[in-house]
């Protein structure tokens, strides 16, 4: 077998990612055996490799699907916990209802749902998942989620791993997948957008507690030809000092004190624990006006299209004024703006799946469409994609 453009990769035998797991490589290269050839670590199988890789190949989203919590929390709801109102919100964030993990739901259990939604619509079983890219900033373990969502879904030929960028998260999953097609050979790759960020709100701070929600979204990345790509163009970027305006700092539960009365070094350390999220909203509303549309305009001269060519416009959800800014500033209408921040507020790197999820499922985005993405965030990270849908 070959791919469009004739590349095949064969990984040697003792290499393939399938058969890697008794060995490791040691600091000069050596290939080390860290258990016996027939043993299995921690009872998990060691599958052989269904097919040769083909590198080169183009990929599309062919599955879609979400997740959202049971509790609905209203602008009225938080009128009653802090000095606000719904008109208040919804005039200066286009908020009206958010929803909040409780009870027994986690948010594993949220991006395992919406995976399934995208395998679903993909027609895709588990074992034929090469990779899930977990983009969350909030996993249920501080080690990552990506692994509890692959047992959970039964994708045991898959290997998995946790994408950390806020809100650019999915962007910036969705980009990784689409290296790993082209570049490793893989076949079929989910990527999942999730975040609990009801976790880390002050919710006596009105500024930031009525803005976020929980939620999760996915889709599934297929290898296709070269010629049906449906990556059209991305651009990412990154500014670290910007992070004093949008955080959630790591503490001790007393940093104040650093030493012990004689003045030596405490040991053990104190149980750290992550503050509220800290926003300056002015400094991060410029950052996004100015910022989103120009990485869009950049992925659109790669895509070699116009901002007229574009059928749909979808931001990470964030403010609705930061919606219309940025479609102004490309000249798009409104009929083509896919949002749905009202129902949801701010779920950070869910935001762009769950919307997608919506429009799709809802029979607004059809197969060809080309839509223009970006997401925005902590970091400060931003990044943008012009996709074809199908």
């Amino acid at each position: 077998m070959a791919s469009a453009s004739g590349l095949v990769f064969r990984p040697p035998r003792c290499f393939t990612a399938r058969n890697f797991a008794p060995f490791c490589v040691s600091r000069s290269g050596l290939l080390l055996r860290c258990c016996a050839a027939g043993e299995q670590a921690l009872g998990a199988s060691i599958s052989k490799p269904r097919i040769p890789r083909l590198v080169g190949m183009g990929s599309k989203i062919v599955g879609c699907g979400s997740a959202v919590p049971n509790l609905l929390i209203s602008n009225d709801d938080l009128a009653q916990i802090v000095e606000t109102s719904d008109e208040w919100i919804s005039v200066r964030t286009g908020i009206r209802n958010r929803r909040v993990l409780t009870g027994d739901e986690t948010l594993t259990g949220l991006a395992v749902e919406a995976a399934k939604g995208a395998l679903q619509m993909a027609e895709v079983e588990s074992d034929d998942v090469d990779l899930v890219i977990m983009c969350t900033s909030t996993p249920d373990d501080l080690f990552g989620g990506g692994g509890q969502v692959q047992r959970e879904l039964g994708c045991k030929n898959a290997w998995t791993f946790d994408i950390t960028a806020a809100c650019s998260g999915f962007v910036v999953g969705l980009i990784t997948a689409t290296r790993f097609i082209k570049g490793g050979g893989y076949q079929n790759i989910l990527v999942i957008g999730a975040d609990a960020l009801s976790k880390y709100v002050d919710w006596t701070d009105r500024g930031t507690c009525i803005l976020f929600g929980d939620a999760a979204g996915a889709v599934l990345v297929q290898a296709c030809a070269s010629e049906e790509d449906g990556l059209l163009g991305f651009n990412l970027h990154s500014d670290g000092h910007g992070q004093r305006h949008l955080n959630a700092i790591a503490k001790d539960d007393k940093n104040e004190l650093t030493s012990n009365m004689n003045g030596a070094p405490l040991f053990p350390p104190r149980k750290s624990s992550y503050s509220c999220i800290q926003m300056n909203g002015k400094e991060v509303f410029r950052f996004a006006v100015r910022c989103v549309p120009q990485a869009i305009e950049a992925a659109l001269e790669e895509a070699g299209i116009a901002s007229s060519s574009i059928d749909w416009l979808l931001l990470h959800q964030a403010n609705q004024r930061i919606i219309d800014a940025v479609a102004t500033r490309l000249q798009i209408p409104s009929d083509r703006v896919i949002a749905n921040l009202a129902n949801y507020g701010n779920t950070s790197a869910a935001s762009i799946p769950l919307a997608l999820a919506e429009a799709v499922r809802g029979g607004r985005v059809k197969a060809g469409d080309t839509i223009a993405t970006a997401g925005f965030g902590a970091g400060l990270t931003w990044g943008s994609a012009i996709i074809r849908w199908g």
